[in-house]
């Protein structure tokens, strides 16, 4: 135990101070920790600083973060996510989520930079100082936040432990989920009142309005999650929850889901009227880019610039530079494949038309002989999002030095691209996709901002908690969602789509359309899929169906991924101009297309059976809304080193047991 607890420690420690070599050198590490360190403005900094690393990056391959949608009903990766085959996804021996090395890096900062300052010790300015201290409250509740929607129930710790066993294994115990979600609450809290509103490194910096719609996404987290999962094991003092019933301290679950649905509106409203008169335009047009890289669409320009400074709801980002050698290969894929996923059929079909009615309504417009002609005449007419960030035949997706337009060839991404470089449904992913050759040569040139925060998200946060604790949307929310349906191109008035919504039909494509194994009501819904639509690509959605509890009609019914229509159009008439004429190989080792047996639309979990544990389509358990605890960790906090003395408990469904399969709770 003292090695591993000592081992995070140290680890963390350097990272806290690794842009400060110059003065480590000067004195030796413990002195400095304890006496000089923490009375400087500029060292305060320099120890937040670098936990900055965590925010979200583009990869060096691949699509970067608009790829994180993979694995649920709006992006198909060419490789399944064992999470949705019950039996394959197995306890490991350790798990990521349970982690403090950060956490107590940031709590040794808290226990001397606060004293220090309260007692007028530090040296530097108020604004540099406000800045660290905001810093670190907000990058404790987002370590806390990322253990506590993976993990549920977790351990509250505030400050260094010291090397006791004792004192160790009580601090290990989890407390209830409820508690740590108010815990992260309260540093947003924090953070937002020492944070400034503009941050002194501009938008590559943290500011009060971060805070406030980080605040306001854990606090909609834990009101849906409570709401959707009471009655289960996976709320406090549900029927088999696992934790310590003494801890829950007159808990009563329905005042908890109404305080958590309040906070998420009153952060989220915060953000939200700082943006909704000032949105970033959308012009429409499909070519996000000119020929001389200046932006026909802001909208579209706001995911694949550079520098997203100018952009008035991009609240954080991180920067590229390619001179400095700091850049990522996105824009390779983006621009010459498909990044080895694609849109789904479902996600396309939850875009409305421009009149604001469902393409199945009467009188939407929409003709479904429009799928026959291709991508391009499938989008015809519709929510602009979902147009413009989508590739069709034949559209530019970038331009020579001569001004020349590149094209887009689908047949060559979905028949003959790698596995991590095909298109998987035939809808390829535009959005981020710059238009400029140089980022997607070779060498990986690629410098497209990657935003970690989106002040939009906090006007979504809002009318949801809204609809959920009113029932209906407040004059508040009803400005947010016109001013989202404006400038998304569609008829503002969201009650023409709500009269014409039918939920059995929307359960065909949007797992959204659920919550505890039942469909919801269309205002609900449509909240939802406002949510969806403007969110696509920006790796929130597996966490909304996982809070929704969205999952549950899957543990019986299997699900089948779709992507375009294939078979009967204009891509296997050769007549057409275009006709696939690359090959098409239905085998079931070595395919690249569903049989036609198994409809028109592709079906990219069928191409192969071999190795393929979701031929038969998607399942779901619902021990998987959590992740497992690792073994090693649960040895770590026992009095003697065995699982049978561990003072934390293994999440409800998960044996604690390496390598055992999850039952069904």
């Amino acid at each position: 135990m003292k090695k591993y607890i000592n081992g995070i420690f140290l680890g963390a420690l350097a990272l806290g101070f690794a842009s400060c070599d110059d003065f480590l050198d000067r004195e030796p590490l413990a002195d400095l920790v304890q006496e000089s360190f923490f009375t400087s403005a500029s060292n305060l900094s320099a120890y937040t600083a670098n936990y900055y690393n965590n925010f979200p990056s583009h990869s060096s391959s691949g699509l970067g973060t608009f790829s994180n949608d993979n694995g649920t009903d709006n992006q198909a990766y060419s490789e399944y996510s064992n999470q949705w085959a019950p039996g394959e996804w197995r306890v490991p021996a350790s798990q990521g989520s349970w982690s403090f090395g950060n956490i107590r890096s940031i709590n040794n900062f808290l226990e001397n930079a606060v004293p220090a300052v309260e007692a007028g010790q530090v040296t530097g300015t108020e604004a540099e100082i406000n800045q660290a201290l905001g810093e670190a409250y907000f990058f404790r509740a987002f370590f806390y936040y990322n253990n506590y929607k993976t993990l549920g129930d977790f351990p509250i710790i505030t400050e260094v432990l010291p090397d006791d066993k004792e004192i160790l294994l009580e601090q290990s115990v989890r407390r209830p989920r409820n508690q740590v979600a108010r815990f992260i609450l309260d540093d947003l809290a924090k953070a937002a009142q020492y944070l400034p509103a503009t941050s002194s490194k501009g938008k590559n910096g943290l500011n009060s309005a971060c805070a406030s719609l980080l605040r306001s996404r854990v606090a909609l987290f834990e009101a849906t999650w409570l709401k959707y999962h009471k009655g289960t094991a996976l709320v406090p003092g549900g029927p088999g929850w696992p934790g310590d019933q003494s801890m829950l301290n007159g808990f009563n679950i329905d005042t908890e889901i109404n305080y958590f649905f309040t906070e998420a509106m009153a952060s989220a409203k915060v953000v939200g009227d700082l943006i909704v008169n000032n949105l970033v335009q959308n012009t429409g047009v499909y070519v996000g880019q000119n020929a001389a890289l200046q932006s026909q669409n802001p909208y579209y320009t706001m995911f694949c610039d550079n520098d997203l400074s100018g952009y008035s709801e991009v609240l954080l980002y991180r920067s590229y530079d390619y001179l400095q050698g700091i850049y990522t290969d996105c824009q390779m894929q983006l621009q010459r494949n498909g990044g080895g996923t694609g849109w789904t059929r479902g996600l396309v079909n939850s875009f409305v038309m421009r009149n604001g009615l469902p393409i199945y309504a009467a009188g939407s417009g929409y003709d479904p002989e429009w799928e026959n002609q291709g991508v391009e005449a499938t989008l015809q007419d519709r929510d602009s999002r979902i147009q413009i960030f989508t590739k069709y035949d034949n559209c530019i997706q970038s331009y020579q030095d001569d001004g020349a337009p590149l094209t887009y060839n689908l047949g060559v991404t979905l028949l003959e691209g790698a596995f991590n470089s095909k298109v998987t449904t035939g809808f390829t992913i535009k959005k981020g996709m710059s238009y400029n050759l140089f980022e997607a040569s070779t060498g990986q040139k690629g410098q497209t901002g990657c935003i970690a925060y989106r002040a939009t998200e906090a006007m979504l946060n809002y009318i949801e908690a809204c609809v959920e604790l009113n029932g209906s949307p407040d004059n508040t929310a009803d400005g947010y969602w016109r001013a989202l349906r404006n400038r998304a191109l569609i008829n503002p008035d969201y009650n023409v789509t709500i009269a014409a919504t039918d939920m059995n039909q929307e359960a065909l494509g949007d797992w959204g359309a659920y919550s505890s194994g039942q469909l919801i009501n269309p205002t609900l819904y449509n909240v939802r899929r406002e949510r969806r639509n403007e969110l696509i690509a920006e790796s929130l959605r597996m966490d909304d169906l996982r809070r929704w509890a969205a999952l549950d009609q899957m543990i019986e019914t299997p699900y089948f991924i779709e992507g375009m229509k294939f078979w009967g159009t204009v891509y296997t008439d050769p007549s057409s101009p275009l006709y696939m004429t690359s090959q098409i190989i239905i085998d079931p080792t070595s395919g690249n297309m569903s049989p036609e047996s198994f409809g028109p639309y592709i079906h990219p979990y069928q191409e192969k059976t071999v190795n393929n544990a979701v031929y038969e389509g998607y399942r779901w358990t619902r021990a998987h809304y959590l992740s497992p605890i690792g073994m090693n960790d649960f040895t770590a906090a026992s009095e003697d080193g065995t699982v049978s003395t561990t003072v934390i408990y293994q999440n409800p469904g998960w044996p604690m047991l390496t390598g055992e399969a999850p039952t069904n709770i």
